[in-house]
């Protein structure tokens, strides 16, 4: 009986059959690769998925009681940063929350008074060593956890919080960046939040003066995946966002919310020394990645994700 001679066809010279052997052998190596480094990625963000919702609930419950005691009229806590927009990562991410009071219960008060108002009301009950009071919000530590108060005011439909140097009101739209990095992460078949949690979790090996904040990472990832067609996979999502980034980095990005002009003023005028040196840390990153890939070296992938 014939047939069509299957791999090794009668057609073939030895040395073209040992060619189709080894681009076979090659293939399947690349595919365990691949498989291995996914199987990597995916551990990762199990874990980084794992956050304690329960407990930041409780706490917060905590935190709106003993507010609710000590000022009159209706406290509202809202999720903001990324714990809102679901890019929260356990461990290496704040929990921001406005503290929302209705005007005419602060009306008497200034952004700075009311700050205070709250520090002092939770070092009264978790003591001063759990508490710091910054230029707008006030910080507090519990356990794992770290949470920003920001204090708040209604203002018809939308939302005040101190300026600068909360010395007044702002208006802001706290929905407005969290709808667009929705919208974009459907466009991308969900697969846009989760890039941006590994991505965190990579820059937090980083120094802090090398590592790019979240809301900034968050507004990068944007930039970095507007109109992206590539490969909808989290490798190739995370190599292309460490590739792009590093030029993107250098210029500043508006704050669509409103709370300050820039979502990286931190980081200086385009250009400057300060982003020169993320660009750089950034950069790195994306070689790591691709001389593992060169090397089809699955340890190298796995050092990105090792957590002290």
């Amino acid at each position: 009986m014939g047939g069509s001679g299957g791999f090794f066809s009668r057609g073939f010279k030895p040395e073209q059959q040992r060619s189709r052997l080894r681009e076979a052998e090659k293939q399947l190596q690349n595919q365990e690769y691949l498989s291995k480094v996914g199987e990597i990625i995916s551990n990762a963000l199990s874990q980084y998925n794992r956050r304690d919702v329960n407990e930041i609930g409780r706490i917060l419950d905590e935190i709106k009681a003993e507010l609710g005691r000590n000022i009159e009229g209706t406290i509202n806590l809202l999720f903001g940063g990324s714990v809102a927009k679901h890019t929260y990562v356990d461990g290496l991410s704040d929990i921001d929350a406005l503290v929302i009071l209705s005007p005419e219960d602060a009306a008497e008060m200034t952004p700075a008074q009311l700050r205070k108002s709250i520090a002092d009301i939770i070092k009264a009950r978790y003591g001063d060593a759990a508490v710091q009071e910054g230029t707008l919000a006030v910080t507090m530590r519990r356990g794992e956890h770290t949470i920003q108060l920001l204090p708040a005011l209604r203002s018809g439909r939308g939302i005040k919080i101190p300026n600068p140097d909360a010395s007044d009101w702002s208006r802001i739209h706290p929905k407005a960046f969290a709808s667009m990095l929705a919208q974009a992460n459907e466009r991308l078949n969900g697969n846009l939040i989760p890039t941006i949690k590994l991505a965190k979790a990579i820059m937090d090996s980083l120094p802090e003066q090398r590592r790019l904040q979240g809301y900034h990472t968050e507004a990068l990832a944007l930039r970095v995946f507007e109109g992206y067609t590539g490969t909808l996979t989290p490798k190739a999502m995370l190599q292309h966002f460490f590739t792009s980034v590093p030029n993107k980095v250098l210029h500043r990005i508006q704050d669509v919310t409103g709370q300050s002009q820039y979502v990286d003023e931190y980081l200086g005028n385009p250009k400057s020394i300060k982003r020169r040196i993320v660009a750089d840390a950034l950069g790195r990153i994306a070689r790591i990645m691709k001389n593992a890939d060169g090397a089809r070296s699955v340890e190298r992938w796995e050092r990105l994700f090792l957590t002290e």
